[in-house]
């Protein structure tokens, strides 16, 4: 048995863009940034994304809702194992990254610490994600 014999479409070949006409016309369909807010330098554009790496994990934003929550504004390291379903170890863990990247204070207190939110990063993180036309 033969193959059905399926029609084909022939479309017309394209040689050659278009160029600009005039050197007015060709500045124009450059693209260039806009003027009305300042760029990102590289070391503010470092220091958000590993803010922004440190709130990519669903556990640590748990963290931070629970401390940001409490009534105290801070809570302890044993308190925060049952609520989240981890053992100490990965909490310790996630709550480390968290104090690196600036988010949270760790305050020792006897064998125990206690996190509470820095004030200022989680609305910088927020401000960068919010479009001020």
């Amino acid at each position: 048995m033969s193959s059905p014999v399926v029609p084909v479409q022939v479309l017309p070949v394209l040689d050659k863009v278009q160029a600009p006409a005039s050197a007015a016309e060709s500045q124009a369909v450059c693209c260039t940034p806009s003027l009305g807010k300042e760029l990102l330098r590289v070391s503010d554009a470092e220091s958000l994304a590993t803010r922004f790496k440190a709130v990519a994990d669903p556990n640590r934003l748990r963290i931070l809702s629970i401390i940001s929550s409490s009534p105290d504004a801070e809570t302890c390291v044993c308190d925060l194992s049952e609520p989240l379903g981890l053992g100490q170890p990965t909490v310790s863990h996630h709550l480390k990254i968290l104090v690196d990247a600036g988010l949270l204070n760790r305050e020792k207190r006897g064998v125990w610490a206690y996190y509470s939110l820095v004030p200022g990063p989680l609305d910088s993180l927020a401000a960068t994600l919010v479009c001020s036309s």
